[in-house]
This record gives structure tokens, C-alpha cells and sequence, in this order.
């Protein structure tokens, strides 16, 4: 089965569009979504109904922890992130909400879990950017291979049974190979948002049966997209990240 991987869509329509558009071209027998689809960007009401079309066709999505912040009002996040939020929730019907009300914490594939930020309490979004929280993930689970997103950067951890995971950076359109007889959480790099200096939108394709994993990075109008933020009011460094990927 070949697998499209989306993740942290982040309301940003020219990012969503793009890389949708590869998801077309490469025509997976599955895509999944692992949460974020609003917070951030410009455009919520059709991040919520592209997802929502998605998941009616066949798609997988778990919630993200700005879905939720969405959903039940921001609490603890940063100064941005919360003023996106209440923006959002401005732009959205009760539908709108309802859908995102809806979406699980997990979600299973055979021999997959399917997680915004961790297994490891998925409903409290650890960030998985070291060896012990990818050690913490794969102890909280029996699935050989976990996806997730949260973090905004690409990351491959791999341990061996009794073994220390470890953390190996992916090339971008290089694939990465998922042995048989290690465990592997990969983090997925964001669609809307990237924070690993690279400003091209991200996906990965996962090949289950040639046992690899692709990170696969698409261009798109960031100035476009940093100009709505600037229209809708939401903060300016929102818009000028995305010009570096940071």
C-alpha cells in the first residue's frame, strides 16, 4: 500500500492546494491526515471542508492540537497561536466545528498508528524532537510503525528490539528505508507551515510494501499566502516565517 502523509495543514489554502495537487499526480492507494488543519493561516472554513471531503472519500484524520484549541478555545498556547485561534473561530460554522469536534485522537492502519504529536499521551501533544520522546512513543504502543506531525520538522527514529532509538534527518524526494526488523516513528514535516528552513510544503509517501518512506517537499506562493495573513489581521510574523520556512 502506498501512502500519502499530510500533516499541519494550518488553514495555509496555497500550501494545501500544491501539495494535493502531487497527491493527485502520485495517485496513493490512501492519504491521511495527522491533525493541525486550522490554526495559523488564512484560510479555516477551506482547510475544514477540503479535509472534510477528503475524509468522505476514504481518508484517514486525527485531531491536532489546534483543532481542539479551535473546538474548546486556546488555553496555554503562545501569544500567535492564540490570537490565530480566536480569529479562526470567528470563521467557522458550527459545522465547521462539529467536523473537527469529531476527529480522533488515533487512528490504526495495519501495522500503522496514526497520531498528531505522540503516543505517548496523544490527548496532552508531547513534542517529539529527541531520542527519549521517540523511545517514550514507541514504549506506549505494540505498532511496528507510528506517523506523526506536530513538530513542523521531517524526522526518521529507528530502534532495534532492546536498543535505544535513534534519530536520522530524511533527504527531501530521497527515500528512506523501514526495516523489518527495527520500529520506526516518523515525523512528517508540515504542509503549511515548515519550521526546517525549508519553505516548500511537505508530505511523505509511505510504501508498505517496499518497506520505505519519502519526504517529499513542493513549492508554492508563500508571498500569497504571508499577504492574506497581512489582510485578515492576524499577526505579521505568521505570514514572514513562511518566506523561510521557520
Amino acid at each position: 500500500m502506498r501512502i500519502a502523509v499530510l500533516t499541519d495543514l494550518h488553514a495555509n489554502r496555497e500550501a494545501t492546494e500544491a501539495v494535493l495537487a502531487e497527491v493527485a499526480r502520485l495517485a496513493p492507494d490512501r492519504i491521511v491526515l495527522l491533525g493541525d488543519i486550522v490554526g495559523y493561516g488564512p484560510d479555516p472554513a477551506f482547510a475544514v471542508e477540503t479535509t472534510e471531503r477528503l475524509v468522505a472519500d476514504g481518508a484517514l484524520c486525527v485531531l491536532g492540537n489546534h483543532d481542539e484549541a479551535t473546538v474548546q478555545g486556546p488555553s496555554g498556547m503562545t501569544p500567535h497561536a492564540h490570537d490565530a485561534i480566536v480569529w479562526t473561530r470567528a470563521q467557522l460554522s458550527p459545522a465547521h466545528l462539529a467536523f473537527l469536534s469529531r476527529l480522533p485522537l488515533t487512528a490504526e492502519l495495519p501495522g500503522l498508528l496514526l497520531v498528531h504529536a505522540s503516543a505517548a499521551a496523544p490527548a496532552k501533544w508531547p513534542y517529539l524532537r529527541h531520542e527519549q520522546a521517540a523511545r517514550d512513543c514507541l514504549a506506549a504502543t505494540a505498532a511496528p510503525l507510528v506517523l506523526c506531525g506536530h513538530t513542523h520538522v521531517p524526522a526518521i527514529y529507528y530502534a532495534l528490539p532492546g536498543r535505544e532509538p535513534v534519530r536520522f534527518t530524511p533527504l527531501p524526494q530521497v527515500a528512506a528505508p523501514l526495516s523489518v526488523i527495527r520500529r520506526h516513528v516518523v515525523v512528517v514535516g508540515a504542509v503549511g507551515q515548515p519550521r526546517d528552513g525549508n519553505p516548500a510544503a511537505c508530505l511523505a509517501l509511505v510504501d508498505t510494501d517496499r518497506r520505505e518512506v519519502t519526504m517529499l517537499r513542493v513549492p508554492y506562493d508563500t508571498q500569497e499566502t504571508a499577504r492574506k495573513i497581512a489582510a485578515a489581521g492576524l499577526p505579521d510574523w505568521l505570514g514572514l516565517r513562511l518566506q523561510v520556512g521557520r
